[in-house]
């Protein structure tokens, strides 16, 4: 069952029925760490995308998944290579959006700050504070396009929230219903002083690639919304050191329930 522990995102039956009859064109799923390939795909085909921003952190591969057009990104390429730093956003959003794609799943790994957000938890966050800086972060630069304000209340796409989350009903886990994603720079991890003030802030989440994915995806007007994996409890919040072979054991085993509830989302949109 999915659980809900703030009221985030619980609709009436009716309108849930709705959102789960979204209408998608095109879905991509940018995969994040610990999600560079996905196998399940019927691969159509593979291509390097030269935008007028640059290129896209690795190839687009389109092909079918659960009978639905399928557009899939390794944000940090493949292999594992690009930092989250160091990622050109920017260009890989527009190759998205100029294979006609509508809507976005992005997959984060994460650290966990709340509580409920233990090792090896699912999340579908609804909010971001954003502590990154120096990254290419709008097309709206009065370079490449004209300035421009968008509105950004709330980062998230409700409806496509609202099909993971109800997603999560048909897959043998449970997942958070909410989350306040904290984006900071990387590649480092975060102090315990950083993660204190993450929470004081109001964080549950930190990861390092939540923005400016979202703000982008919002000036293209591409439906977007994340699907976390809580790989490691942040820093402070647990007796020990992270280690890089304990997130690695976590993804072994929590990318396939992502690809799970994946499957079941994609499914459901129409």
């Amino acid at each position: 069952m999915t659980k809900s522990t703030n009221g985030v995102s619980r609709f009436s039956s009716a309108l849930k029925i709705y959102l789960i009859n979204m209408k998608a064109k095109k879905i991509a799923i940018i995969g994040g760490t610990g999600l560079t390939q996905l196998p399940e795909l019927d691969v159509i085909s593979e291509q390097v995308v030269e935008t007028p921003l640059g290129p896209t952190s690795g190839l687009l591969t389109e092909g079918k998944w659960q009978g639905k057009d399928i557009v899939f990104l390794a944000r940090h390429g493949h292999p594992h290579s690009v930092p989250p730093h160091k990622i050109n956003y920017r260009a890989n959003l527009l190759a998205l959006q100029q294979c006609g794609v509508d809507t976005i799943i992005a997959v984060n790994a994460v650290g966990g700050i709340h509580p409920l957000m233990g090792s090896g938890v699912i999340a579908v966050p609804h909010q971001i504070v954003d502590y990154t800086w120096g990254r290419e972060s709008t097309f709206f630069d009065g370079e490449f396009k004209p300035l421009d304000h968008i509105d950004l209340t709330h980062p998230y796409d409700n409806q496509l929230r609202q099909v993971l989350i109800d997603s999560a009903d048909s897959c043998d886990f449970s997942l958070q219903d909410f989350g306040v994603y904290g984006a900071t720079q990387g590649p480092r991890l975060e102090t315990i002083a950083e993660i204190d003030r993450m929470e004081r802030d109001g964080c549950d989440l930190v990861g390092m690639t939540g923005m400016p994915e979202a703000t982008l995806a919002r000036e293209l007007n591409i439906a977007y919304a994340s699907l976390c994996l809580v790989v490691n409890p942040a820093a402070g919040k647990s007796d020990g050191e992270i280690t890089m072979d304990e997130i690695r054991a976590v993804l072994a085993g929590g990318m396939d329930q992502v690809k799970q509830l994946l499957a079941v989302a994609i499914e459901r949109l129409q």
